[in-house]
């Protein structure tokens, strides 16, 4: 499977995950207005950070060392008895906090005690999660594209049908049920495709505990926690300053700039996810890397570009149709918020080999440092020219970056 084939496979599940994001940012727009979607996307990215926590971020760990080990069946169970155990751990402890701090946290990030149920039923369902996400990795790690597509697929559907159907019962109240249960649902799906694997078999899961293993998903767990809490925790800081010194209203604009960011790049960053770091972390030789990135920027660049353009032109039609008229004023953020899109596209091209080749300290440096930088920027920049600052501090944060791992990674690649 190359790069084109694996991109034209991740088209297709992007673009039902876009259709039902589209339909589901659309009603929800419509119910709640700035206010609602500022809200849900406070609690959405609380939602990333315990998934995080809950899997002890082994995933991308798992998916490079599944990868590595290729038909060495010793070293595979070795390696998937070692990350169930880390994973019931980390999402028991995840769990328990959910359950007893569901009130203060339901306090602070939904501003009531009235809605503390939700952060319960998230403590009890997200072990679903966490098994679906472990089965995900591995799927990925075995270079099965077509079934880990597949249950991308089903995912966005199931969300879809669920999110739409509690919007429709519940209004505001139905979308942050959807957010803690809809992505668990899938688990039964993902058990039932892969119930007669040659690989993924209970047996593989039945090994004692491997403390090397262990110290080897380490390094990956420390990259990806850093990683995915990281952007969520920047997002909610950036969220609470532009609704403290703008509105709550200017905050649901950026926040509905974040989504559609989200989804054109999509296409790319799954393919980055699915094809690159399974690649490059079964990939020693410089050479073969060397072509495998300027592969990577000959194909997907110019694509990125093009629908960046497009994207442009069609602003107010994009706004109208994934929000509503009251969404107008996020018009501004589209120059500067694209340009930095496409810079941070070209950015994890490279930083993906950071985390192929397991370069643990560069990994997490950058991004703590730019994470940072990134919140500094935007209360300089929101400061001084309002709502369109954010988009400035987005697009100079990630120049920056892209020149940071460019001379970190240099030597894989000049």
């Amino acid at each position: 499977m190359n790069l084109v084939r694996t991109s034209l496979l991740s088209f297709a599940a992007t673009v039902v995950k876009m259709l039902a994001a589209l339909a589901i940012s659309k009603t929800l727009a419509v119910v709640s207005g700035p206010a609602g979607i500022a809200l849900v996307g406070q609690f959405q990215n609380f939602v990333q950070i315990a998934l995080t926590a809950a899997k002890g971020a082994l995933d991308t760990g798992v998916t490079k060392y599944t990868a590595e080990y290729g038909p060495d069946e010793a070293s595979r169970a070795r390696l998937f008895s070692t990350s169930v155990r880390l994973c019931a751990s980390s999402c028991a402890v995840v769990a328990l906090v959910l359950i007893f701090a569901a009130e203060p946290l339901s306090n602070y990030l939904l501003h009531t005690q009235s809605r503390a149920y939700i952060f319960r039923l998230f403590g009890l369902t997200i072990v679903l999660f966490v098994l679906n996400s472990l089965l995900l990795a591995i799927v990925n790690g075995l270079q099965e594209i077509r079934t880990y597509i597949l249950l991308n697929i089903i995912q966005s559907l199931l969300t879809l049908l669920l999110t739409l159907t509690l919007i429709a019962m519940f209004g505001l109240e139905g979308a942050l049920i959807a957010l803690v249960t809809n992505q668990s649902l899938v688990l039964f799906v993902s058990l039932w495709v892969l119930r007669r694997h040659n690989v993924i078999r209970i047996s593989s899961f039945l090994l004692p505990f491997d403390r090397n293993e262990s110290i080897r998903l380490s390094k990956y767990s420390l990259m990806t926690a850093v990683s995915a809490v990281a952007t969520p925790l920047t997002a909610i800081l950036v969220r609470d300053y532009i609704a403290s010194t703008l509105s709550i209203e200017h905050a649901g604009y950026w926040q509905a700039m974040s989504y559609v960011s989200t989804m054109w790049l999509a296409v790319a960053t799954t393919s980055l996810a699915v094809y690159y770091l399974p690649k490059l972390a079964a990939t020693s030789d410089r050479p073969t890397l060397r072509c495998e990135l300027i592969n990577g920027y000959r194909i997907i660049m110019p694509i990125v570009v093009a629908a960046a353009l497009i994207l442009y032109f069609m602003r107010e039609w994009v706004v109208n149709i994934l929000f509503s008229e009251s969404f107008a004023p996020m018009i501004i953020l589209f120059h500067w918020m694209l340009i930095g899109d496409v810079i941070k596209l070209a950015s994890w091209l490279l930083s993906y080999l950071m985390l192929a080749k397991a370069m643990t300290r560069a990994f997490i440096l950058t991004e703590i440092v730019f994470s940072a930088s990134f919140v500094v920027l935007t209360m300089v920049f929101v400061g001084k020219y309002g709502l369109q600052g954010v988009a400035y501090a987005h697009a100079f944060n990630y120049g920056i970056y892209l020149l940071a791992v460019a001379i970190i990674t240099k030597r894989y690649w000049l």
